[in-house]
Order: C-alpha cells, then structure tokens, then sequence
C-alpha cells in the first residue's frame, strides 16, 4: 500500500512538471510573433512597433506588419546566402496562377478552332436576334446630375420638336441629321449608330421599336425614359460588318459553352457536402491549407484538395475573394464546381503539351532576379556589404536581420518608403528558408499594445491640469447633495 502511494505521489509529480514544461512551451510560443530564417520578431517587439505609432489598434494591421517582416527577413536571409532565387522550378511554382491562364487562353484558342461555328448571313440578320440601329435622341431628362427635372409642358414641347424632326428625316440624310440634332453624345458623333444589341440590353420601348422594324425601315418617334428616340434599322449591306463580327463572337461563345457543358458532364464532377464550410475557412487562411488533402469533390481526373483549391483560388479576382467568406453557403458549391471545371481543362492543355512560350518565362526569371537585386539594395542587405561585415554564414545572417529591422524602423518613422514583395516572391522564399507566423504571439502583441496604449492615455489624462470649471462635490454617504438656493 504504502509503495502503490509512493507511486502515486511521484505520478502526480510528473505530471505537475510536465504541465508545468508545456506551460513554459506555450508560454514561450506566444511570445513569438513570427520566425524567418534565423530571425525572430517577439510579440513584445511587435506591440512596441506598433503601440509607439499613432495607428488604431486593430489586428489586421499588426497580422499585415507581421507579413511584411516575414518576406523583408526572408529577403535578408536570401541575401546572406548570396541567392537570387533563380530555380526555376520554384519560380514556376510560385507564378503559377499567371502561367495556368497563360496556357488555358492558349487551349481555349486552339479548341475553338475546332468547334463548328455558324456563319452570318442575311437571312439570319433579318430574323432580329442581332440589331444594328442608328437613332436620334431628343431628351427629356436632365442632361448632368443634379439638373431640373422637366416638367410636363416642357415634355410636351420635346415631343412637337421630335415629330417636326422625323417628317424631314429620310435614309439618305439621317446619319446628318443625327451627327447635328441629337442629344446622344456617344452616338451621335458616329451619326446615331449604336453598336449591335441583343434583347435585354436595350430599354424595352427602345427594343420593341427596333425590332419591329424591317431593315433599312425608319421608326415614328418613340418615348423612353430618356427621351424621343427616332430610329432606323440598318439595311444589310451596311449593317454587315458589325452583325457579322457580333455573330461570330456569339457563335464562339455558344460553341464554348457546349464544349463546357460537355467536358462538366463527361468530367462526373461531385461536390462534397461540407465543401462550402472548408472553402470558407481555405479563404480565411490559405496558407494553413497548402498542403491540406482534405477532398472538396471529386471527378474522373480524381480528388479536387484544399490545397488544390488554394492554388485555384489565387486566379481570382483579389475582389472577390471577401465576398465568398460572406456569401451563402449554398453558392459556393458553383464556385468548387467551376474550380474543378478548369482544373479538367488544364489536365487537357498538358495533354495537348501547351505550355508558356519560353520567351515570356525567360522574362519572368530574369524579372524575378530583378527584383530581389532591387529589394536587396533598398533593405541595405545587398550580399557584398553583408560579406564585408561577416565572415560566416551566421554572422551574415544575424547582421542581414539587424539590418531589416532598422529597415522597419525607419519605415514606421516615416524616414523610408515601404518596398513592396509580391506574394509570389515570398512564396518563393517560404519554400526554401523556413518561416512561421504565430497567431497566438500576434494575439498577445494586440493584448500587450493595447494595456500599454491604455495606460498612456490613463497617465496623460492624470497629468492635465484641473478644468476651471468648478465641479460640485459628491453628496455625502447616506445624504442628499444641497440644491442651489432660488434667488
């Protein structure tokens, strides 16, 4: 009995030590902000550069530093190297993006080649579903915001001076007449011509109007919203070049399309349930997903990944990207569908060996080169200075991070101008040196900037002087404050 107590005695022990160690761990895991290379910016560092500026306190601002001192460290530490960061694997890697668009214009442009497409005609012209118009416009609206509006008399003068218009116009002098009278300023530099137009695209009076027009014919007036519209639909020998340049755009669209549809359902593409709550979180976080191989969907090219999705996602237009953390859920799988959609394409284009022309990636490497000789020069970290100041690697290193921090101090001073380091040369740099932020030591950083920030303000208020405006007395426990005799 007394051993069995003895060994609980010294289990407890080691447990209380071991929580004790992970205390100590976790402890010294938020009191680091980030890591690169052989740097490391403290969580008190942190808020001392940003509590000592006259920014607002908010997160983004000290997780947006954060991001700089990372990739200006990493530029530091490529410096110490004497890198360039010229593999370029690594750079093909990092310029993905730009490269897939590059060889899916590239496939789209030899696919549609291949599609049958229908040709323009006369015939097709006459049944309306392109029109090609002219018109005069006679306007009943203020012509710049904020005008007066006009009132009914006025319309109805408007009215009289577009119909005494239309009985001198003819198709002989119409584009003239449109060029000197009307009040369209678009068109009636090119005599009233519009460009073609497909339904929906035009007012409904303006449409209606045209469209029961015969070519070459001439409208009565017609009232929109903006105005008295005269109109002429344009007979087919001069409407030919415009309808058949719209013809042939719609009939590569609508051969696309097909193309699409068909690779979609050839493609057996399956969207997994809870892919909408992972988009969300890879959009909120991509690096935490990089190489996340939770499946998002499925298709005959196989798994559509998290990390997959990170890569697809830098496609997209930077402004829409915080419109899907807060679109509705029931929207997004479209968006993976879509995803995967182009990712079948891409398999295609490199089974069909479309790649990037070799001069443009040739520019984009020495470009890359270009840059990172510049962000040397200007963080004052360039390799020769470095090797003039440090005899071994890690003295070269340490002096390239002092370096990059004094950088940071004067650009919050305001004494430099921010370097920009696209995301893609970072990414380049993460994949070879090593770096970290950690969420938890910016937290603590917010925390720490904030109770100091706190505390200024605190002693600056203790130490104003007195108002001199009196300010009566708190009444005493228990009692009623003495109200002010009446006069």
């Amino acid at each position: 009995m007394i051993r069995r107590k003895g060994l609980l005695v010294l289990a407890a022990a080691a447990s209380i030590a071991a929580c004790e160690g992970f205390k100590e761990a976790m402890t010294a895991h938020v009191d680091v902000a980030a890591r690169a290379g052989t740097q490391e910016l403290s969580s008190e560092r942190l808020a001392q550069i940003i509590g000592g500026t006259k920014l607002p306190l908010q997160k983004p601002i000290f997780e947006d530093f954060t991001k700089v001192w990372v990739s200006y460290q990493l530029i530091g530490t490529a410096a110490a190297h004497n890198d360039t960061l010229a593999d370029k694997a690594a750079i093909d890697d990092a310029m993905w993006p730009a490269i897939t668009q590059q060889k899916l214009q590239k496939f789209y442009q030899q696919v549609s080649a291949t599609l049958p497409h229908d040709s323009a005609s006369e015939a097709s012209y006459n049944t309306g579903n392109i029109l090609v118009a002219r018109h005069i416009l006679l306007l009943t609206r203020p012509s710049t915001p904020g005008g007066a509006q006009f009132s009914q008399q006025q319309i109805d003068s408007v009215r009289k001076a577009a119909e005494a218009l239309r009985a001198q116009v003819t198709p002989a002098n119409f584009e003239a007449l449109a060029k000197s009278r009307s009040q369209d300023p678009g068109s009636a530099r090119q005599g009233g011509l519009l460009p073609p137009f497909q339904p929906g695209q035009m007012v409904p009076e303006f449409e209606t109007a045209t469209r029961d027009l015969k070519p070459g014919e001439i409208s009565p007036v017609v009232q929109s919203q903006f105005g008295f519209h005269i109109i002429q639909r344009l007979p087919w020998s001069q409407a030919k070049a415009a309808y058949s340049a719209e013809f042939a755009k719609n009939s590569t669209r609508g051969a696309e399309s097909t193309y699409v549809a068909q690779l979609e359902q050839s493609g057996k593409i399956q969207v997994k349930k809870d892919a909408p709550g992972k988009v969300k979180a890879i959009i909120r976080d991509p690096d935490a997903f990089r190489k996340d191989n939770s499946v998002l969907a499925t298709s005959t090219a196989g798994d559509f990944t998290a990390a997959r999705f990170v890569r697809w996602s830098a496609t997209l237009p930077p402004q829409l990207v915080p419109q899907i953390e807060n679109a509705p859920d029931s929207l997004l799988p479209d968006l993976v569908k879509a995803m995967v959609r182009n990712d079948l394409m891409l398999r295609r284009a490199d089974s069909m060996h479309i790649d990037v022309d070799t001069t443009l990636k040739a520019q984009m490497y020495g470009q890359v080169k270009n840059l990172v000789l510049q962000l040397w020069q200007e963080l004052g970290v360039d390799p020769t200075s470095l090797a003039q100041a440090g005899k071994t690697q890690a003295e070269r290193e340490k002096i390239a991070g002092e370096r990059v921090n004094q950088y940071l101090d004067d650009l919050v001073a305001g004494r430099k101008q921010y370097a920009a380091v696209p995301a893609e040369l970072t990414q380049i740099m993460r994949g070879k040196y090593e770096a970290k932020i950690i969420p938890q030591g910016i937290d603590r950083a917010f925390e720490r900037a904030q109770k100091a920030r706190s505390s200024a303000d605190s002693s600056a208020r203790a130490t104003q002087p007195q108002s001199g405006v009196p300010i009566p007395s708190a009444p005493p426990a228990g009692g009623t404050q003495q109200q002010p005799q009446r006069p």
